[in-house]
């Protein structure tokens, strides 16, 4: 039986026509409504960080590749290394009332071509943790990526890290799969879990988290009356 090659052409992806490269994410505050994100400067914020950092439980470091730190000179010398790169860019979190720094993260494996970003090396000193000024300065790294024009929110971590894959579903980010031994990290192998976000994500996120940070969500004390994964299942 003779057989005929098919003519039907081979799958592709979605047709971008009017995709242009997005812009670098610029160094510049972002402010919300409980906290505000500033460009890493160690002569401005380094003091007070390397004072928190080097007083945090070791445990703290675990999955890091930097730290735990000595004392604070010797994480003030890591600050003052990581301030003004192009990537990753480092931001301090600071507490709008405070206007103290607290912790940091950045911007990681920025690519404007594809339209991709990370989120990535979120260290939060114990003032910090588990507040909605930290909650809010996750939720605004990941507006300003939209607003920028990503397509796609990258967040990964050691994938024995439960707290930030907890971290990472709660925030909306959906789990993809796990990089085996990816990387070595102080001396021990790395499997990096891998998440993201992407834009047809955005409207069910943003309701869900303009809902979390509103006003009449959180008690006198401070404590929140509903948690950010009720506003919706974020797996696709």
């Amino acid at each position: 039986m003779s057989s005929s090659a098919s003519h039907d052409p081979p799958p592709v992806g979605m047709s971008l026509p009017n995709w242009r490269p997005v812009a670098v994410p610029p160094r510049e505050p972002r402010r919300g409504r409980y906290m505000t994100l500033e460009p890493l400067d160690a002569s401005r914020h380094g003091a007070s960080l390397a004072s928190l950092f080097a007083a945090e439980d070791p445990a703290t470091w675990t999955y890091m590749g930097y730290g735990p730190f000595e004392s604070p000179a010797t994480c003030l010398t890591w600050l003052r290394t990581i301030d003004h790169g192009d990537d990753p860019i480092f931001l301090a979190v600071l507490d709008s009332r405070a206007r103290e720094p607290l912790g940091v993260l950045s911007w990681n494996r920025i690519d404007p071509a594809n339209g991709v970003i990370e989120i990535a090396h979120v260290v939060f000193s114990s003032r910090l943790k588990r507040t909605r000024v930290a909650s809010e300065a996750v939720i605004e790294m990941i507006r300003w990526a939209w607003e920028l024009g990503y397509r796609r929110i990258e967040w990964k971590c050691d994938a024995l890290n439960g707290p930030s894959r907890q971290a990472a579903t709660r925030f909306g980010f959906v789990y993809e799969g796990t990089f085996r031994q990816a990387v070595v990290v102080k001396q021990r192998n790395r499997d990096t879990a891998w998440f993201s976000i992407i834009d047809t994500q955005r409207p069910r996120l943003e309701k869900a988290y303009e809902a979390w940070l509103a006003d009449s969500n959180f008690d006198e004390a401070g404590r929140q009356r509903s948690k950010l994964n009720e506003g919706g299942r974020h797996e696709e």
